[in-house]
């Protein structure tokens, strides 16, 4: 694994596993509060082998992370590989796994957006046809997987890891009060999250989100926000820093404070694939900004979908006026929480005959 997300959602699966596995860090995610504060808490235990290839463009950590795998699979000989989702980390373990000839587990297979011009869906696609099991969260997952000619015989529907990790990690009420009051915040506030390039890469494009999101603070609900440390890197490198003036700022926050602070939050605004599945087992309303997503089991239910322009405010005021009770009774589309327990009887299942 190399992010956050990863290791969010890999943590059972890595509990599970214990001894039996050797987890291995690309450095993809480098920062503190990306990487070793998410980790620690996760209690994962034993340090992961580093790899350190973070840093750099996405093609020099895809080849380095390639080289360094490949060297560390000679070392440490494994029965199989195991990735998550749609990194350059995930494609990277993939690739070495394939070149090494190592059986390929791919955890939350299937995913499509169906738009090219996101990096992330060309390593999803890749990852799909060299896993030798592709753990898809949903039927829709596994009919993408089909309709691409994947072999039912690799294609497994276990449900989502992201449902144990959520139901593991969010503080009780009394604690997620504390949280939110140690951080400063007011008892009503709308949770905003920003990292990915279509949103952040162009100024342009990153002034408007604000801006729009800027005039719904004015209007007197304040906007927490988490500063991503690529989204913070991107405001100073253009000159907008000022356009944080508008929102309470904080730093990116452990992943037990940050789901305190979904289950708090009037509404989310995000970017994040993670925070779409996670809505949906918090039973909270979200504003995706962007042009398209992989997660469509959300949308028109826990999730709208908003590109970034100057719909973003009238759409989130839309999202403030529904009532919020209204998503209680609805179910997540991604499972009841036994996911990585599949999962890891799947691994099992797979190396037995090695």
């Amino acid at each position: 694994m190399g992010t956050r997300p990863e290791a969010i959602k890999l943590a059972e699966v890595v509990r599970r596993l214990g001894a039996a596995g050797l987890l291995v860090h690309t450095g993809q995610h480098y920062d503190a509060a990306m990487w070793s504060d998410v980790t620690a808490q996760l209690g994962f235990g034993a340090e992961p082998l580093a790899l350190g290839v973070g840093g750099s463009s996405r093609g020099q950590q895809l080849g380095a992370a390639v080289a360094a795998l490949d060297t560390t699979f000679a070392r440490h000989r494994p029965s199989a590989v195991v990735v998550q989702g749609d990194t350059t980390a995930a494609l990277a373990g993939a690739l070495a796994a394939n070149a090494a000839d190592l059986p390929l587990v791919h955890v939350e297979a299937g995913l499509r957006s169906f738009d090219r011009r996101m990096p992330e869906e060309h390593n999803r696609v890749l990852i799909d046809h060299l896993a030798d099991l592709c753990c898809a969260p949903t039927p829709t997952a596994v009919a993408n997987l089909r309709a691409e000619g994947v072999a039912d015989e690799r294609i497994l529907l276990t449900g989502n890891t992201v449902v144990e990790s959520v139901q593991q990690l969010l503080p009780a009420p009394e604690e997620r009060e504390r949280i939110v009051t140690g951080l400063g915040l007011p008892r009503r506030f709308l949770l905003l999250t920003l990292h990915r390039p279509e949103n952040t890469d162009d100024p342009r494009v990153l002034r408007q989100v604000l801006a729009e999101l800027g005039e719904v603070a004015a209007e007197g609900l304040p906007v927490v926000f988490p500063v991503h440390p690529r989204t913070l890197a991107r405001l100073r490198a253009a000159g907008l820093g000022e356009l944080l003036d508008a929102f309470t700022t904080i730093a990116p926050q452990p992943p037990a404070q940050f789901l305190a602070l979904q289950a708090a939050a009037r509404l989310v605004v995000s970017d994040s694939g993670g925070v779409q599945e996670e809505v949906s087992v918090l039973k909270k309303r979200l504003v995706v900004v962007r042009r398209s997503t992989e997660r469509p089991e959300v949308v028109g239910t826990f999730a709208t979908l908003v590109p970034a322009g100057v719909r973003l405010a009238a759409a989130v005021r839309s999202a403030l006026a529904e009532d919020p009770a209204a998503l209680a009774a609805l179910p997540s589309p991604y499972g009841d929480g036994s996911a990585s327990r599949v999962v890891v009887e799947s691994i099992v299942k797979l190396v037995a005959p090695r």
